[in-house]
C-alpha cells in the first residue's frame, strides 16, 4: 500500500492546523484586548466591546471544536476540482478568501454524503481520512467513476467499510458525532427546512438522536442570525442521557443550545422527587389543565348573601356584600386576563363601590335632594378607603394574589375537580417537587399571570436613586472646580476653557453608565426565563412526554418550529402520549411531517432477534428495524438462584472483553447490585464514562454500551404498565454482547 497519499494528506492537515492555530491566537488576542478595554466611554463603545467579546468567544468555541477531527474527508471531481470536508469551514488569508476546508453543513459538501456509483454527483472518488490528534493514520478511498483508472492503494473493499468500522469501535460513555458517516437518508432529514414540526421516528439503533443533534447544528449554521438570538432547546429524558449527548454539539462547533430534561423547564425549581406510576399518569393527563383552571376560579370568592364582610371605618362600617362582589368578579373575569393581572380590576370595582356606599351615608340630603358630595369628594373618599389595610385584607380573602408554587402546593394537599381515585393518587402534603409537577407549575403560572407593577415601581425607584446619586457626584465636581485655580482672576480667565464632567454629561446618562450589561448567552437567559420563546426545539424520546408536558413545550415554541424524535414502541412513561397524532393534533392538526429511519446501525442482528421476540409476544405483527451487521456472538440467557452473585460473576467475566458495560435491572434490585458491584457507577446521574454502570430501564433510554447484562427481565416487564416496552429498550442497548440473568 502506497504511503505517498498519506504523506500528502498529512502535509495538508499540518498546514490546516497551522491556520487553525493562527486564527485561534487572533481570536484570543481580540477577546483579551476587548476585556482589557476600560469600561468607560460612550454607550456605543461599550456595546461594541461587548459585541467583540461575544463574537470572539464564539469563534474560540468553534476553533476549539475543530481541534479533534478537523478534516475527515476529501472530494475529487471529474473536472479537476477537489474539496476537503471538515467540522468547521476555514479559508486562506488571501484577498479571494480561498476555502481550505468546507464546513460539513455547506451545500457544496453534500456529495460527501449523497454520491453513489449510480449517481456520482460529478465525483470520481470520495476519500475518508482517519486522524488521531493531528496525525493522519489511515485513508479509505471510494471509487465512484469506474472509468477513472487511477489507483492510490487505499481503495476499500466495501463502500460501507468506514461506517462499519465506526459501529464496531468501542464505546466511550459519550455519544460521538456521526459527521463522518452520515447516510443519505439521514442527510435528507438533517437538512429539512426548520419551519414547522418534523417527526423523526425510528427503532433502536437507527441513529435518530444523532440525526436530531446534527439537524440542530445544521439549522444553527443555516439560520445563524435567527436561531442564535433565540437559542435552540434540546429536551432529553433524564440527566444521564444529557450527559451522554453533551459533547456532540460542541464537537460540531455549536454552543448556542440549552439542554434540559422535562423536569428542568421551570426556572428556580429542581424536580428531585418521584411520583408513583399512577400519580404520574394523573398529573400528565390533559384534564389537569381544566382542573387547575377551576381551582384558580375557586379562589375568586363571593360572600354569602347572609354573611357579608364588614370592615370598621371612622364614618361607619363598610360592607362588602354578595351583589357588590359578584359584579366586581364578573367585570374582572370579562377582561380575560390571568388571575393576578385581573385582580386590580376587581380591587378597583370594590373600592369604587365602597366609596359610593360611604358617600351615600355621609353626603345624603335628608330632604331627598342630590348628594352633597361631588365627584372630587367621592374620589377623595376612595383614596382614603384604598389606604385602609383592613379593606385590603378583606379584598385579599375574596381575590388573593397567588404565587404558582404556593398555589400548586395547596392544590396538591387537597386536589379538587378530579375523580376521587385520581385526587387520592396525587394528594401530597409537602415534599419535593417531581418532574410531573413541573408542567403543573407552568400551567399555574399561565393561569395566574404575574403582576409586576410593584417590581417595575421598585426598578424605577432604584433608577431614580441612581440618578440622584449621579447628580450629587456632578454637583460635587462642579463645586470643586475652583480648587484647580489659584485665584478668582485665573478662574474668570480660564474656567470657561476647561471642560468638567458636568459640562459633557447629565445625571441620567451618568446613571445609565453604572448599569451592568447582561453578558449572558441566549441559552443562559432562556434557562432563567419561563416565558422564553425558542427558535427551535428538539425533543428526544418524545413519545415519553405527557399531554401536560406538551402544553409546556408548545408555549416555548409559538412558531411551532420543532424536531420530535422517538419510537412509540419504546414508550415507558405511564403518562406518555405515544401516538404522534394525539400529541400534535391539538396544536398543529395535521400540519406536520413524518419520516422514519428503518436501518439499525447499533444493534447486531443476533441481539435484535432476541429483542424483537419480546415485542412480538405482545404484538405479533411487530417488525423491528433491520440490522446492518452481525457479530457472530449469540446472546446468553441464564437462570440463577442468587442473581446478584451471578451478575457479579458475569461482570467480572465480561470485563475481560473490554469496553463499557451496563447492568440494567429493576430499581428494587439496585441496592443489592450496587453492593455487589462496588466499582459500578449508579444513582440519578451515573458517570457513563466508567467501565461499569448500573441503570434502570428508564435511565438506559437512548444510551449504548459494548456489553449489556439485563437482570430479571420478568421483573422489568411487570414493573410498569408499559413494562414490555421497558424490556425492549433494555435488550437493545448493546453494540457487541448481551447477557440475561433470571432469578430462579
Amino acid at each position: 500500500m502506497s504511503t505517498e497519499p498519506i504523506r500528502d494528506e498529512q502535509k495538508f492537515i499540518t498546514s490546516l492546523y497551522a491556520r487553525l492555530d493562527d486564527l485561534r491566537d487572533r481570536a484570543e488576542e481580540a477577546v483579551a484586548q476587548a476585556l482589557r478595554a476600560p469600561g468607560t466611554g460612550s454607550a456605543q463603545s461599550r456595546l461594541e466591546r461587548d459585541v467583540l467579546v461575544a463574537e470572539g468567544s464564539g469563534l474560540l468555541a468553534a476553533f476549539n471544536a475543530g481541534e479533534t477531527g478537523l478534516c475527515f474527508g476529501r472530494l475529487v471531481f471529474k473536472d479537476g476540482r477537489d474539496h476537503h470536508i471538515g467540522r468547521i469551514g476555514l479559508r486562506e488569508d488571501d484577498p479571494a478568501r480561498t476555502p481550505l476546508v468546507l464546513d460539513w453543513r455547506a451545500d457544496a459538501a453534500r456529495p460527501f454524503y449523497l454520491a453513489t456509483g449510480h449517481e456520482p454527483m460529478g465525483l470520481t472518488r470520495r476519500r475518508h481520512l482517519t486522524t488521531k490528534g493531528r496525525e493522519v493514520v489511515s485513508l479509505h478511498d471510494e471509487v465512484l467513476d469506474l472509468a477513472d483508472r487511477t489507483r492510490t492503494g487505499h481503495e476499500g473493499r466495501d463502500a460501507d467499510e468506514v461506517l462499519l468500522a465506526a459501529l464496531d469501535a468501542a464505546r466511550t460513555g459519550r455519544m460521538h458525532d456521526i459527521v463522518q458517516t452520515i447516510q443519505a437518508e439521514q442527510d435528507a432529514i438533517i437538512r429539512t427546512p426548520h419551519q414547522g414540526v418534523l417527526v423523526v421516528e425510528g427503532g433502536p439503533g437507527t441513529g435518530k438522536t444523532a440525526v436530531a443533534l446534527h439537524r440542530a447544528a445544521y439549522l444553527l449554521y443555516a439560520h445563524r442570525e435567527q436561531l442564535a438570538r433565540r437559542a435552540v432547546l434540546i429536551v432529553g429524558p433524564n440527566p444521564a442521557f444529557l450527559g451522554y449527548i453533551g459533547d456532540v454539539l460542541p464537537s460540531l462547533g455549536e454552543t448556542g443550545v440549552l439542554l434540559a430534561t422535562p423536569g428542568e423547564l421551570y426556572p428556580g425549581v429542581r424536580a428531585t422527587g418521584t411520583d408513583t406510576p399512577r400519580a404520574a399518569a394523573v398529573k400528565g393527563d390533559a384534564r389537569m389543565a381544566g382542573a387547575l383552571a377551576l381551582a384558580v376560579r375557586d379562589r375568586q370568592r363571593v360572600p354569602d348573601r347572609d354573611a357579608p364582610l364588614v370592615v370598621p371605618h371612622d364614618d361607619g362600617d363598610l360592607v362588602i356584600d354578595h351583589d357588590m362582589t359578584l359584579d366586581a368578579r364578573n367585570r374582572a373575569r370579562e377582561t380575560a386576563l390571568p388571575h393576578n393581572l385581573a385582580r386590580p380590576h376587581f380591587v378597583f370595582r370594590i373600592l369604587d363601590a365602597l366609596a359610593e356606599q360611604l358617600a351615600d351615608r355621609i353626603g345624603a340630603d335628608p330632604y331627598g335632594g342630590p348628594n352633597f358630595l361631588g365627584p372630587d369628594d367621592v374620589a377623595l373618599l376612595a383614596k382614603g378607603i384604598a389606604a385602609n389595610p383592613d379593606v385590603h385584607d378583606a379584598i385579599g380573602t375574596l381575590w388573593p394574589e397567588l404565587d404558582p408554587e404556593e398555589f400548586l402546593a395547596g392544590y396538591l394537599a387537597d386536589p379538587a375537580h378530579l375523580p376521587a381515585e385520581d385526587a387520592a393518587a396525587i394528594r401530597r402534603d409537602g415534599g419535593d417537587w417531581t418532574p410531573g409537577d413541573v408542567p403543573l407549575l407552568d400551567e399555574a403560572a399561565e393561569l395566574l399571570g404575574r403582576d409586576d407593577s410593584a417590581e417595575r415601581a421598585l426598578q424605577e425607584a432604584e433608577r431614580q436613586r441612581r440618578v440622584q446619586y449621579a447628580q450629587g457626584v456632578l454637583d460635587v465636581s462642579f463645586a470643586s472646580r475652583t480648587y484647580e485655580f489659584e485665584d478668582k482672576e485665573e478662574l474668570d480667565e480660564d474656567a470657561s476653557e476647561v471642560l468638567s464632567a458636568h459640562d459633557i454629561i447629565d445625571a441620567e446618562r451618568f446613571a445609565e453608565r453604572q448599569e451592568e450589561a447582561d453578558h449572558r448567552t441566549a441559552a443562559e437567559r432562556a434557562a432563567a426565563d419561563r416565558t422564553w420563546a425558542f427558535g427551535h426545539i428538539v425533543v428526544d424520546e418524545a413519545q415519553e412526554l405527557s399531554a401536560m408536558q406538551w402544553r409546556l413545550l408548545m408555549r416555548r415554541s409559538p412558531t411551532r418550529s420543532m424536531t420530535l424524535v422517538g419510537d412509540p414502541a419504546q414508550t415507558g412513561d405511564p403518562a406518555g402520549v405515544g401516538s404522534w397524532e394525539e400529541i400534535l393534533a391539538p396544536y398543529v392538526e395535521d400540519r406536520w411531517r413524518h419520516v422514519r429511519l428503518g436501518v439499525n446501525y447499533r444493534t447486531p442482528a443476533e441481539i435484535m432477534a432476541v429483542a424483537a421476540a419480546v415485542r412480538r409476544a405482545d404484538d405479533p405483527g411487530f417488525e423491528p428495524p433491520g440490522s446492518v451487521r452481525s457479530t457472530g456472538t449469540e446472546p446468553w440467557d441464564r437462570t440463577a438462584g442468587d442473581p446478584v452473585a451471578a451478575v457479579a460473576e458475569a461482570v467480572a467475566a465480561e470485563a475481560r472483553e473490554g469496553g463499557r458495560l451496563a447492568v440494567i435491572a429493576p430499581p428494587a434490585l439496585h441496592p443489592a447490585l450496587a453492593g455487589a458491584l462496588p466499582a459500578a457507577s449508579h444513582g440519578p446521574a451515573p458517570d457513563l464514562t466508567r467501565p461499569v454502570v448500573l441503570l434502570d430501564p428508564r435511565q438506559a433510554k437512548g444510551l449504548e454500551f459494548d456489553t449489556v447484562l439485563v437482570v430479571d427481565p420478568d421483573g422489568i416487564r411487570a414493573g410498569s404498565p408499559h413494562g414490555v416496552n421497558d424490556l425492549y429498550v433494555a435488550l437493545t442497548r448493546a453494540t457487541q454482547r448481551l447477557g440475561i440473568v433470571r432469578p430462579a
